[in-house]
């Protein structure tokens, strides 16, 4: 599940990142008589600076920023979080994107950052190393307390982006920029969430199993189900390959328990995993039945990642997996196909995935909340999906009480779906909203070049189990 979850770190996604290009015509760097922006943001209270790494067009800037480690009682303690900044101009209007994990400490720029000609302020989640609490309380991991690090870190910075905010993020990202206008709807002047999974009930999966079974087609489905238990059947041969390859590597076993266990998530995820990341025309490359064991090998570490529930795999995303088993939810979905080849029943969960020390309980409440006020509430939102992709078999909806607030498909869309990908009306539409909501003259072309560097799509797989 976790690769299925990881694609995600740069969706992570620097979700659809399609282009700003360094030196568009409508705005340019930081002038010569604007005082220094590093010096700007370190007289903030709590602001330390880490790095700044050259590009043409912009500055970026590495830095941390002190926060509570509980907001309801900021004196029980800090930690530093971590974020970056890719700066335009103070003149511009100003993007803020979180993946839902970890930053990248490396320039890029997301799709509404291009679409606004904008700055960037790249806010790395709670608890994802190194933005975490030492020791760790993980009662204090929860979408309220996330949503309120970003407010507190636009509050700080507000002063010197005054011009108008939007959030952004894709998958988790996208489920992050939403939660944040939930609690704080005043903060961002619009929200674009990305492939954003809404699991509004924990315990009702059903619609999973209606996408997987209609997704792509007859004959796609078909072979991915058939190599998906033959992975099984050829288990005992595979786990030994897998086990002497952990060894080599010095990877281990002990959350998961083994590396026969290890296995069966590694395959369990196959199927979704391949809809998450692939496209149909990929489905010409599944391998058949007959196909040697090297090139099965080959194919699950491909598309599954056999890494991915290591313990070193799985490390960095014990604060995801905590999440989904306290309150994000995570998909559940039936396998008849491969009836009498599981040995594990129920290992298919965040559970199984976090340290034992840390303790889990589930609080229904958090995502029917969350949900509501998008149905009610949702004001200048607007949410893009893949046709394709199985996180969006459950997903935000809009109800008559909603305002401004938009969903579109992307025909055949994977899970690194973006405004770009869309049918021209479509993409000519939400274009013009995003850049109307930031302020902008509404234009429904991207006001920033495209710059390949900067915008290379680079969505991070996830931990499966769900974003």
């Amino acid at each position: 599940m976790r690769k299925v979850l990881r694609w995600l770190l740069s969706l992570v996604i620097l979700v659809g990142v399609a282009g700003v290009g360094a030196g568009s015509a409508s705005a340019g760097a930081a002038t010569p008589t604007e005082p220094d922006i590093k010096e700007r943001v370190l007289r903030i209270p709590g602001m330390s600076f880490v790095e700044e790494q050259p590009y043409e067009g912009y500055r970026f800037l590495v830095f941390t920023y002190t926060q509570p480690i509980d907001h309801r009682h900021p004196s029980k303690g800090t930690f530093k979080q971590r974020f970056t900044l890719l700066h335009k101009a103070t003149d511009r209007p100003t993007v803020f994107y979180t993946s839902g994990y970890n930053v990248a400490t490396a320039p890029r720029r997301s799709e509404p950052t291009q679409l606004v000609d904008g700055n960037q302020v790249s806010m790395e989640y709670r608890f994802f190393s190194p933005s975490r609490p030492q020791p760790a309380d993980w009662s204090k991991l929860d979408i309220w307390q996330a949503a309120s690090d970003q407010h507190r870190l636009y509050r700080a910075l507000k002063p010197v982006y005054g011009k108008k905010w939007l959030a952004t993020g894709g998958s988790k990202g996208g489920m992050t920029a939403t939660y944040y206008r939930r609690f704080y709807a005043r903060d961002m002047a619009g929200t674009v969430a990305y492939v954003a999974p809404n699991d509004v009930v924990n315990t009702e999966d059903s619609a999973y199993d209606h996408f997987l079974a209609g997704v792509g087609t007859a004959e796609c489905r078909t072979r991915l189900n058939a190599v998906q238990r033959e992975a099984l059947v050829r288990r005992d041969e595979i786990v030994a390959r897998y086990q002497k390859w952990a060894d080599d590597e010095g990877q281990t076993f002990t959350v998961v328990g083994s590396a026969d266990k290890a296995y069966e998530n590694v395959v369990l995820d196959l199927v979704w995993a391949f809809w998450q990341y692939h496209l149909l025309k990929d489905c010409a490359d599944v391998p058949a039945t007959t196909a040697s064991t090297d090139e099965l090998y080959r194919f699950i570490d491909d598309i599954s990642g056999f890494s991915a529930y290591t313990d070193q795999g799985l490390a960095t995303y014990t604060p995801y997996y905590y999440q989904a088993g306290t309150e994000l939810g995570s998909p559940d979905f039936r396998t008849p196909h491969l009836k009498g080849l599981l040995r594990y029943p129920g290992i298919y969960t965040p559970r199984s995935y976090v340290p034992r020390d840390i303790p889990m309980r589930f609080r229904p409440a958090a995502m029917r909340d969350v949900d509501s006020w998008v149905r009610h509430d949702a004001r200048r939102m607007l949410f893009v999906y893949g046709q394709n992709d199985p996180w969006g078999a459950e997903r935000f909806r809009l109800g008559n009480g909603a305002k401004d607030s938009y969903v579109f498909t992307v025909a055949g869309g994977n899970h690194g779906s973006n405004i770009g990908q869309l049918a021209a009306a479509e993409k000519a539409k939400a274009t013009a909203e995003v850049q109307k909501w930031a302020g902008v003259a509404p234009t429904a072309k991207p006001l920033a070049r495209h710059d390949a560097k900067l915008d290379r799509r680079e969505v991070e797989r996830e931990p499966m189990l769900r974003p």
